[in-house]
């Protein structure tokens, strides 16, 4: 049996020098209004994360991502930014962005921000000067201003629909009090997009990485990165675009990874390689492999989420097949792969996971609802962690996940903020289940997420996540929180993320085998119990049983070392 493994990160500062960090590391993102609450307002904020730091070191990721903090109205949580340059009041100052960004580094964390720009908010100074001005103006320049069809100019320019439900356009009132032209939002009526082919736009985005990164960031997390050029004369596009975009009849929808793209990349790889260390991109991008892969060739980006894995069902076939593409795309270009189960966009795994069959990972589940299998759903992700964990290149994990927390699929109708519940007409509840803010103590008011008493959080947090509190998992050494920390310092120690995934041939249907290095890892998604082989130990169990020669059941991921 193996003895316990010291927890504790020991990294002491950043190392500059470490040029290569970003390869296989392991990146935890962070919803800031979700994660810490330091003021009792039931939102949570910089000084919160900050007063939080020891549990990220303790988990022992590489680095940190934090979706936006910028000044914004939060009709979309925060992806509707207003100002790219400065912190929203309700989550602190830039001088408390900076202590982050400074004690981060001191626990040897780096800090990676959200950069949105495709869209920004309707509350940004230059889209309301777009607004005030004339068509044809240079304001309006800036965004995608056009006139509509029909006799009076009635009707949208095009038929693109909206990612969250309805037209793409909207239709503005002229300073005459007319109805005028439409605008381009491919998210909500109060996210413009931007557009990419004027070069004021381009120059105005260079200054924001450059304000950022003279602060010390170590990186972007680019959002709908693949969405900022358009294909000439916007044409329409009669199919629906959620999920992995993939082309019809060989071509790409009008509105997704348009050729033009990979200049605004090489661009902002130019700004990147001016500092000192390396500073990433990763792009959001819902391409499949091979189309993700050409964001990440030489002197693009370093990463690209790989959505392609984090839609699978628990199938052990499709779970390889990824594996196998994803790593061949990637290892193509150089580039290392990233693997990621959840994020603030789609319905937790430990949910997922509690259905049989593929889910819709966007859409939201309410209290009427068919209810996700909470043991099973836990079981079978601490299972798919344990495999993402062992595979090579980058890790992503999303706040929470590191307690088995299960999306809030019982969350009131009338608590509801994401915007696709009313674009959607009541249809789509979205993915506010994902973003509840998280238990730190059992009992506490609101599980300690606030530091001081708050009225409420600004998404209710239902009574079983105090199940789940950080402070109940601590010293639990079978708890999801411990499996994760032993977990990434196994990685570490092994290193995992680097070097090549061999398949163990002759695995059994419904499992998934693979050597790194001189460790084996097996993976029981659905398959008959599996002995390991005589004389095996066993480092890692996602369901705590370290027992000798035991026998792998189902829904069971272990790291073990072959016998003799």
């Amino acid at each position: 049996m193996t003895q316990p493994i010291e927890t504790l990160r020991t990294a002491t500062g950043i190392d500059p020098a470490d040029t290569d960090w970003w390869r296989d590391a392991v990146i935890y993102q962070i919803y800031p209004r979700s994660y810490s609450d330091s003021n009792g307002d039931g939102i949570g904020d910089l000084p919160g994360i900050v007063s939080r730091l020891g549990h990220l070191a303790r988990l022992g990721v590489d680095a940190v991502w934090l979706s936006p903090f910028y000044p914004s109205p939060q009709r979309d949580g925060g992806y509707d930014v207003a100002d790219y340059r400065d912190v929203d009041p309700q989550f602190g100052t830039l001088a408390d962005a900076d202590a982050l960004i400074e004690m981060a580094h001191g626990h040897g964390i780096r800090i990676i921000v959200d950069l949105v720009p495709n869209h920004c908010s309707w509350d940004h100074p230059a889209f309301r000067a777009a607004l005030a001005a004339a068509p044809g103006s240079p304001e309006r320049a800036l965004f995608h201003f056009r006139d509509g069809r029909g006799e009076h100019g009635e009707l949208p320019p095009n038929d693109w629909q909206s990612m969250f439900e309805g037209p793409a356009w909207t239709r503005v009132t002229e300073a005459d009090g007319t109805p005028g032209q439409w605008y381009l939002h491919l998210f909500d009526t109060s996210q413009p997009d931007w557009n990419w082919a004027d070069e004021r736009v381009r120059d105005d985005f260079r200054t924001t990485l450059r304000f950022w990164l003279d602060r010390g960031v170590d990186g972007f997390r680019v959002d709908v990165c693949d969405a900022l050029v358009k294909a000439d004369g916007l044409p329409d596009w009669p199919h629906a675009t959620h999920g992995v975009v993939t082309p019809i009849d060989g071509r790409m929808p009008p509105m997704w990874d348009q050729e033009g793209i990979h200049e605004i990349f090489r661009d902002w790889r130019e700004v990147l390689d001016e500092y000192e260390g390396t500073r990433i991109l990763c792009a959001e991008a819902w391409l499949p492999p091979e189309r993700t892969a050409r964001i990440v060739r030489p002197g693009e980006m370093h990463q690209a989420f790989n959505f392609a894995y984090l839609e699978q069902a628990w199938d052990a076939g499709d779970i390889r097949t990824t594996i196998e593409t994803s790593l061949a795309a990637n290892d193509a270009v150089g580039a290392p792969t990233t693997w990621v189960l959840s994020n603030h966009d789609v319905m937790r795994h430990a949910s997922r996971y509690g259905y049989d069959g593929r889910v819709d990972l966007e859409a939201g589940v309410g209290r009427d609802d068919p209810q996700p299998d909470r043991p099973l759903g836990l079981r079978r992700a601490r299972a798919a962690t344990a495999l993402m964990l062992a595979l090579p290149g980058s890790v992503y994990l999303y706040q929470g996940e590191e307690l088995g927390l299960p999306d809030v699929t019982d969350l009131p109708d009338d608590k509801r903020q994401d915007p696709v519940w009313e674009r959607s007409g009541h249809a789509i509840r979205g993915r506010d289940g994902s973003r509840v803010p998280l238990p730190w103590e059992p009992g506490e008011p609101s599980f300690g997420f606030s530091s001081v008493p708050a009225a409420d959080t600004w998404l209710p947090q239902p009574e079983y996540y105090g199940e789940y509190a950080v402070a109940l998992q601590d010293g639990d050494p079978l708890s999801t929180l411990s499996l994760y920390r032993e977990a990434l310092v196994l990685r570490r120690a092994l290193g995992l993320g680097d070097g090549e995934l061999e398949w163990v041939p002759g695995s059994p249907e419904g499992v998934i085998a693979f050597r790194r290095g001189r460790i084996e890892v097996l993976a029981n998604v659905s398959g008959a119990e599996v002995r390991l082989p005589a004389g095996s130990e066993i480092l890692l169990a996602s369901d705590g049983d370290r027992e000798p020669g035991r026998s792998v059941g189902r829904d069971t991921t272990v790291w073990f070392t072959p016998g003799e």
